[in-house]
């Protein structure tokens, strides 16, 4: 068995034997020796060498990966034929999923864990081992930050923030501030902010953009789910309950008390009222619009427009517009 120290210098070193590479991606691992060779790198077909790893998902991207110098060659199982025998082809269902696992592997321990001289700390925090906070970042009291983190430069994580494992936070986001919540006198027409006292919780392997806002909850939490990626931009509410699995782009909105629930998709520029519940699987297209206390349901469903309506209903909607205005 190989020596578990070798291993790790190895780990440190971002390299990793062929037959690793195979073990990552879900492949069939390889018999011959002298092709598990080491791989330090990703890279495109036009600058691979035999230290690095790249993929292909059609025909004329396999051809040009084989014609390439690379080490290892991620491609998708229905292009395998006969005449696609050489040695570096590794075999998976979906070579450009695989080719991001093994990114994710190599990069991995990238970065030791540390904390940034010019970061700031509160009182009762907790930090996970392998942890990586940057410069300039303030971690308020009571904050608790999981294993194999990174915290970019001048993200600030609110008092009572929870991150768990794997999360990634990149630069000037702000996580667990005052949602925006006021009551009204109806006298005299002043705003009162109402408590906000919540919590945020972020899950496992939620990746967030820079620059992106997600509030605390007011009384209760808002959540954020395990494998959740949320683009630059972005602005949550306070008391939101966002999904496993769920992808956000930049510039969306998401206003408080809403539910997104597992794995669904919402495009940019997406604006969703309060007490709005975006269904499982669901798909918002880019610019889409829920209004407040809407419930958007059917998985693989697309909605389109403002306000969101079903794909199909939209086009009909489009092309009676432009009949209109051709007459007109």
């Amino acid at each position: 068995m190989e020596d578990q120290t070798c291993r790790r210098e190895r780990d440190l070193l971002k390299v990793a034997k062929v037959s690793e590479i195979a073990e990552w991606a879900g492949a069939t691992a390889i018999g011959d020796a002298e092709m598990d060779v080491d791989i330090v790198r990703l890279s495109g077909v036009e600058d691979a060498d035999s230290r690095a790893v790249v993929f292909a998902v059609d025909a004329a991207a396999l051809k040009a990966a084989v014609d390439s110098g690379a080490g290892a060659i991620l491609a998708n199982a229905k292009l395998k034929t006969a005449e696609a025998d050489d040695r570096r082809i590794l075999w998976v269902r979906d070579a450009r999923y695989s080719f991001s696992v093994v990114a994710r592997r190599l990069a991995g321990n990238a970065f030791e864990g540390a904390i940034h001289p010019t970061a700031l700390l509160g009182k009762d925090v907790v930090i996970g081992e392998q942890t990586w906070v940057g410069p300039g970042v303030v971690v308020g009291d009571g904050v608790r930050i999981g294993r194999l983190c990174r915290i970019d430069a001048r993200v600030t994580l609110y008092p009572g923030v929870v991150l768990g494992d794997e999360v990634v936070v990149q630069a000037g986001a702000v996580l667990g501030s005052a949602g925006f919540g006021y009551a009204r006198s109806a006298e005299t027409g002043e705003y009162v902010l109402f408590p906000q006292q919540g919590r945020l919780v972020i899950e496992d392997r939620v990746e967030i953009g820079a620059n992106t806002t997600i509030d605390r909850g007011a009384l209760g939490e808002t959540r954020i789910g395990t494998g959740t990626k949320i683009d630059n931009l972005v602005h949550i509410g306070h008391n939101c309950i966002i999904g496993k699995n769920v992808v956000i782009a930049a510039q969306t909105g998401i206003s408080g008390s809403s539910v997104v629930e597992d794995g669904a998709i919402l495009g940019g520029q997406v604006g969703i009222g309060e007490h709005a519940t975006v269904g499982e699987g669901v798909i918002l297209g880019g610019g889409a619009g829920v209004l407040s206390g809407k419930k958007m349901h059917g998985k693989g469903e697309i909605f389109w427009g403002r306000p969101a309506r079903p794909l199909k209903e939209y086009l009909r909607d489009l092309a009676r517009l432009k009949r209109g205005s051709d007459r007109g």
